[in-house]
């Protein structure tokens, strides 16, 4: 990345992402209409040459061709939502997981209310799986860019990963 603070714009098939950085890693992955997404920061410069890695990588998800990111990530959060950002990168490719689980996983059986608002809050989203977590029932459950991306993000996945 060139700047210290720049954002670029992706097409997808889920709309125009937007990315931004701090100079060194992605701070921010968000689609349009998204909840909880914030604004620019001050002084933030497009620059469309920023992210190529992950532009690149964004596209070969997308075609199929990519399963795990490799692009260094800076989101900002509280050490708890860190935590859980940190186990929804475990969550394999294609596969699904409940709030549930995922607050035992990081040994808080009793948060999974916590880690439903901590994946809410996810700033980096695709590459930080947050629409891989469900409902324990396994139903779609909220998701801060809309249930249909959240759908067409686990079809695709399960499509991709020959789980259908």
């Amino acid at each position: 990345m060139i700047n210290a603070s720049c954002y670029s714009e992706v097409k997808s098939p889920l709309g125009v992402l937007t990315l931004t950085g701090n100079g060194e890693a992605l701070t921010g992955l968000y689609m349009e209409a998204q909840k909880h997404r914030p604004a620019l920061p001050r002084h933030c410069v497009r620059d469309d040459t920023c992210f190529a890695s992950v532009r690149e990588q964004l596209a070969a998800y997308f075609a199929g061709e990519l399963r795990s990111f490799d692009v260094p990530l800076a989101g900002s959060g509280t050490d708890f939502q860190q935590r859980v950002w940190q186990a929804l990168r475990d969550i394999p490719y294609g596969v699904t997981e409940s709030y549930g689980a995922l607050a035992a996983r990081i040994g808080k059986p009793a948060a999974s209310r916590a880690v439903g608002m901590a994946n809410g809050r996810n700033p980096i989203g695709i590459i930080v799986p947050c629409h891989r977590v469900l409902g324990v029932s396994g139903a779609l459950t909220g998701y801060g860019g809309g249930l249909a991306r959240k759908q067409w993000l686990l079809a695709h996945e399960q499509a991709m990963a020959g789980l259908f």
